[in-house]
């Protein structure tokens, strides 16, 4: 049997198919095409990071033709299209896991959170890889983003949907916890004062 490609390796899934309403609820701004103080669009640095640290990304968007769908195949990201993302981050979730199911494992970062460092994903696709089931960051004892899942948890990933994303899944298995010197795992965009804050 020809095996994926994609096969015992740990592949990112970036969340960008978000709409950004608190951000501006007339939908004429889309935070992901900001800048942060560093001088990247939020959507950049947050795939940027997971590029570092894997080998492979894949990138779930709303639209093949909209700016952030662009600027993610050009950093060289696999896109997911889901027309259906209004329904929830768990629709989007699984919209890129049922690309990448035959992967080792998933790290699953959000696109609005482009100060996480990209030592703290290598740091969890190391945890997958040395046996972890499932793995969060931690700082300063609060659990933070991205999360990572090894492959034993695919079926129970591909049964969610709404807004809950992986939450639900967090709370009902143990959770291996990796602390980190990285105040990124907290710090998302949802207003534009949040792009000037200091990491």
């Amino acid at each position: 049997m020809k095996r994926s490609p994609d096969h015992d390796q740990i592949v990112g899934i970036l969340l960008a198919a978000g709409r950004g309403k608190r951000f501006d609820p007339s939908g004429a701004q889309n935070k992901l095409l900001q800048t942060t103080r560093q001088g990247d669009k939020v959507v950049v640095a947050a795939a940027s990071k997971l590029l570092a640290a894997l080998p492979q990304v894949t990138a779930v968007v709303r639209n093949a033709d909209d700016a952030v769908a662009h600027e993610l195949a050009e950093l060289g990201c696999q896109l997911a299209i889901c027309p259906d993302a209004d329904q929830g981050m768990g629709v989007s979730l699984v919209c890129a896991l049922t690309q990448r199911r035959h992967a080792a494992g998933w790290v699953i970062a959000l696109a609005d959170m482009p100060h996480v460092q990209a030592t703290t994903i290598a740091a969890l696709a190391e945890a997958l890889k040395q046996g972890a089931d499932m793995v969060a960051p931690f700082y300063q004892g609060q659990r933070g983003n991205p999360v990572a899942f090894s492959s034993k948890h695919i079926a129970e990933l591909l049964l969610l949907g709404g807004d809950q994303g992986a939450r639900t899944l967090l709370k009902a298995h143990p959770l291996t916890q990796i602390e980190v010197d990285d105040p990124g795992i907290h710090h998302d965009i949802d207003t534009s004062a949040d792009l000037k804050a200091a990491v």
